[in-house]
């Protein structure tokens, strides 16, 4: 999540429908900043985003040591760090970044520093080299656990893999892992347990308002989205909102779906910026394009961001990240 995303939101059929009301009933039955188990061998801690800027994390259990999903931010690395010390007296070996976003990778000095491999997509280490050291100065000045390492610039992920899947076998757990394409970002890498059914994420599917797109490709995400939904799964592991099951990556497809065809359709109307979402000072604060109840779940805070987002990359014909990073 970028920090201009992060600011909009302290600031402001092939698809099954779903009730929001079961949603919401998941939501208030989470425990943020606690870490539980899904499976025997694998955990999940719910990370506060409001308060921390935390995302979520997942532990898996090898034989002689743990595979952890996202650095987070450092704040969320030691805190998951201390979390770990309850489940296992096994070492964390190997830290796999999802993305490049600060409360997903920003954290990764401290994983290094206690003797872990950090690894990624190779997209995320580009993104890394597209975007830096600019984010990482401006998280520092406003965050104290990025001030605090005294570095320069983000670290980046110690290996990377340009081949999908890539696979962690110690012969007791089988872990792959995928890059589908751009969709939040260029670099969104997915783990899977293929004998557990078990599929992270990352912020390409979140459960819940979460999506920022100002790095994605809003076009080629629901693509992306689908692309994973055909894999064999039963437990959903996200990078924001509670844990559940399939419905969670047949509800972000559906919502994708819906915002990029609702603002497209408008854009094929004659309608400009300004008569779907109030601007403040040259930034969306209000939305005026209703999108249907069946989705509701995913509109939040940075709805009226997600439509300009989508204005501008039909607009200008290009993703809304290379509007934002270039090529």
């Amino acid at each position: 999540m970028r920090v201009d995303e992060m600011k909009r939101l302290l600031a402001g059929i092939p698809f099954a429908v779903f009730t929001l009301s079961a949603f919401l009933a998941t939501r208030s039955d989470a425990k943020l900043e606690t870490i539980e188990q899904v499976i025997p061998g694998v955990w999940f801690r719910q990370g506060d985003l409001d308060q921390y800027g935390h995302c979520n994390n997942i532990v898996i259990e090898m034989k002689d040591y743990l595979l952890v999903v996202d650095a987070n931010y450092p704040s969320g690395a030691r805190a998951l760090m201390a979390d770990i010390k309850t489940i296992s007296s096994k070492p964390v070996k190997f830290v796999f970044d999802t993305h490049h976003h600060g409360d997903h990778a920003y954290g990764n000095p401290l994983w290094t520093q206690a003797g872990a491999t950090t690894f990624a997509y190779r997209g995320v280490a580009e993104e890394m080299r597209r975007y830096e050291p600019a984010r990482w100065r401006a998280d520092a000045a406003r965050r104290k656990d990025v001030a605090e390492l005294n570095l320069d610039t983000a670290e980046p992920p110690r290996q990377t893999f340009d081949q999908s899947p890539y696979v962690i076998d110690d012969g007791s757990r089988r872990v792959e892992f995928y890059f589908f394409g751009w969709a939040h970002t260029r670099g969104d890498g997915f783990v899977y347990l293929p004998k557990e059914q078990v599929l992270c994420t990352g912020d390409a599917v979140t459960n819940g308002p979460f999506n920022g797109m100002g790095d994605g490709y809003v076009a080629n995400w629901p693509k992306v989205v689908h692309r994973a939904r055909q894999l064999k799964v039963k437990y959903v592991l996200p990078a924001h909102g509670p844990s559940g099951g399939t419905e969670i990556l047949a509800g972000e497809e559906q919502f994708l779906t819906t915002i990029y065809g609702t603002v497209k359709k408008a854009i094929g109307q004659g309608k400009r910026l300004e008569d779907l979402v109030e601007m403040k000072d040259g930034q969306p604060v209000k939305a005026k394009l209703q999108l249907a109840d069946a989705v509701q779940h995913w509109v939040g805070s940075f709805y009226p961001g997600q439509i300009s987002d989508i204005y501008q990359e039909i607009a200008q014909a290009k993703p809304r990240g290379e509007i934002t990073g270039g090529k």
